[in-house]
């Protein structure tokens, strides 16, 4: 059985306990620059189990407690207690079984963020099998791919549609023997099927497991080439949730009388998402599943669930500040907002001075001015988040320091992260009580974060992966030097040893004067323009910088109304002259942030979005820089010409 952490579960024994030690990094200088930064681990390596023995190691302990929340049709949510958990769990893997999955073997899971996901994790594992997600947005050549390369010999998807669709490619798959439909009621199926099996069988399996098992074959995105699978270990998990758990206490340490719970709405099939739902069953965290991204769906599920944590990528905390201006606007309450929005802001950046030691904390008058805005504003966007949110772990690029400080004054703390799925999610995290706005944070507990000469990030620790999977090779390819993993970003450390990003190594772009431009930083101030939805900077071995831009259809309709305008579609706004004029003044804000040559002199508003459905985004919403290229080379063409 893995090695137990205590039960975390709201109770009395937390109300008003004293936050844990901060730890601060150790840090390495070369020639006057912070070029390494080290946290030691805050929780001890687990020497023996597996992911699998989590759900019975919950019910011996807590059988009562309740640790996750499942959806009905109705839209109801349902307790789920440790007990219950581990029974079910025990259930299908016992199907699995009984259906003749052996040790090691690979069952790829294509569905949407339910809570038939977490279940099958566990009953794989449990099983002593290897999971291998796959986006049930993934086109069939990539899922192809994936299960040809993975070798699975099982599949769930979440729907018909997608086994159909798979269909004709079966014969190139020869490994494949199961093809299960969640829809169709196969996991109860499996359930059902298990039930004459002992349950000594599933306890073999699990104690033939250990921390370097391979729990998961996690495909990378791609945004260049062919997607890898990227080997991580029961034990890079447990390095990495265990770690997680203590440093981020206000998320999955009740501190008080009130429950602590987690909506999970991110895609299960990237690493961030599970990561945290495993450290969620770690900790005894209630953790329920969102499966639908529409925005009346997600609203239903955050007001049905109201949890107090939300996973999220900056886009969606845009898009949720823009949303919340809008309807100010068209309440004709704009200059309250701004002004609340203003007011939260400076009351985010003087509480991180004072916990710098910077600064003595907010005035009495900003105070006061927070706590008028807390119900007119700021209570309204934690109400559209389910009412009870007071953090939220935000990843996949920046969010920025002037939403951050926002939503921190808005009385939502982010914790901002970095890492990639070859870290098993997070390789540095904001640290709480001493958070860095703009900033990535310190390095996760255990995990050592080093600048090298070119200024790209490499990372060292336990989460790190075992390497990438090639069949072709004999199994698992080293994918780092020395301990050492090259993650292609750039960034720098802080004299404390905050880590910033600079840009991506792959997508630096050197104009034909020889500057070398970091594209994301202005993507990124660009994004975040409620007038704009996506943003690619392009001008290699170009005379200067240009950029496409994507126009964000809800904003721009909200602004036409404002302006006494019908929506019209994107293809007749391309050269509206009034909203060029708008996006160059955005242009030239962003443009602060850089040098005259590195600057954005030109740009083209596209008549279409950047869609993963076109390959123009990762299902994480990264750029494929060169689909887009290929796509609008016209477009990027029209940027140069005199």
């Amino acid at each position: 059985m893995s090695t137990p952490l205590p039960s975390f579960a709201a109770s009395a024994a937390f109300d008003d306990a004293p936050a844990p030690a901060l730890v601060e990094p150790e840090t390495r200088r070369l020639d006057g620059v912070v070029r390494e930064a080290y946290v030691p681990p805050f929780a001890p390596p687990v020497s023996h189990g597996s992911l699998g023995d989590l759900p019975f190691d919950n019910a011996a302990a807590v059988p009562d407690t309740v640790v996750l929340s499942r959806k009905a049709e109705d839209g109801s949510w349902a307790d789920v207690t440790a007990a219950e958990f581990a029974a079910q769990v025990l259930a299908v893997a016992k199907g699995l079984i009984a259906e003749g999955l052996m040790p090691g073997d690979r069952i790829a899971v294509m569905a949407r963020t339910t809570y038939e996901w977490t279940l099958l994790d566990f009953a794989a594992w449990a099983a002593g099998l290897v999971t291998v997600p796959v986006y049930p947005t993934s086109s069939v050549y990539q899922t192809r791919w994936i299960l040809q390369d993975s070798g699975a010999v099982a599949l769930v998807t979440e729907e018909s549609a997608q086994a159909a669709a798979l269909g004709p490619e079966l014969e190139h798959i020869p490994d494949l023997q199961h093809l299960w439909i969640m829809e169709k009621g196969h996991v109860d199926r499996l359930a059902e099927i298990g039930a004459p099996l002992s349950d000594q069988e599933v306890e073999v399996r699990r104690g033939m497991l250990g921390p370097s098992t391979l729990a998961t074959l996690v495909y990378t995105s791609g945004t260049t080439g062919r997607p890898k699978g990227c080997v991580l270990s029961h034990g890079n998990f447990f390095a990495e949730v265990d770690n997680a758990i203590e440093l981020l206490y206000p998320i999955f340490k009740s501190r008080s009388s009130e429950e602590v719970s987690v909506l999970l709405f991110l895609p299960m099939s990237h690493v961030f998402g599970r990561m945290v739902a495993v450290a969620c069953v770690r900790a005894r965290v209630r953790l329920g599943h969102a499966p639908s991204l529409l925005a009346e769906d997600l609203l239903a599920d955050l007001a049905g669930f109201r949890p107090t944590c939300l996973l999220a990528i900056p886009y969606m905390l845009e898009k949720v500040f823009n949303a919340a201006r809008a309807k100010a606007e068209a309440g004709g309450r704009l200059s309250s907002f701004d002004r609340a929005a203003s007011v939260a802001g400076r009351y985010g950046e003087a509480v991180e001075a004072k916990q710098h030691g910077t600064g003595p904390g907010p005035s009495r008058a900003l105070s006061l001015a927070r706590t008028f805005y807390d119900p007119l504003v700021y209570r309204r966007i934690r109400n559209a988040m389910g009412g009870r949110v007071r953090h939220a772990i935000c990843g996949g690029s920046p969010l920025g320091r002037r939403l951050a400080a926002f939503y921190a004054g808005a009385g939502i703390e982010i914790y901002e992260g970095y890492g990639l799925t070859e870290t098993t999610a997070a390789a540095t995290v904001t640290p709480p009580l001493k958070p860095r706005l703009g900033t990535v944070g310190w390095p996760l507990p255990g995990t050592r974060v080093r600048i090298a000469a070119d200024g790209e990030i490499l990372i060292a620790g336990e989460q790190v992966l075992r390497g990438y999977w090639d069949p072709a090779a004999g199994g698992v390819v080293p994918a780092a030097t020395d301990g050492w993993l090259a993650t292609g970003d750039l960034g720098e450390l802080d004299d404390e040893g905050y880590l910033t990003i600079t840009g991506r190594k792959k997508e630096m772009l050197i104009t034909a004067g020889g500057k070398s431009v970091a594209p994301a930083p202005l993507e990124n101030w660009l994004r975040a323009h409620p007038l704009i939805s996506q943003v690619m900077v392009v001008g290699d071995r170009r005379p200067y910088i240009a950029a496409l831009i994507t126009l964000d259809m809800n904003g721009v309709t909200h602004w036409r109304r404002m302006n006494g305008r019908h929506p019209v579609p994107a293809e007749l706004l391309v050269d509206d002259p009034e909203l060029r004029t708008l996006l160059q003044r955005a242009v030239d804000e962003a443009n602060k942030l850089v040098s005259r040559p590195e600057s954005i002199r030109r740009f083209a508003i596209l008549p279409t979005e950047f869609t993963e459905t076109a390959g123009h985004l990762t299902p994480s919403m990264k750029l494929r820089r060169e689909a887009v290229m290929r796509d609008f080379a016209t477009e990027v063409e029209g940027l140069y010409e005199r």
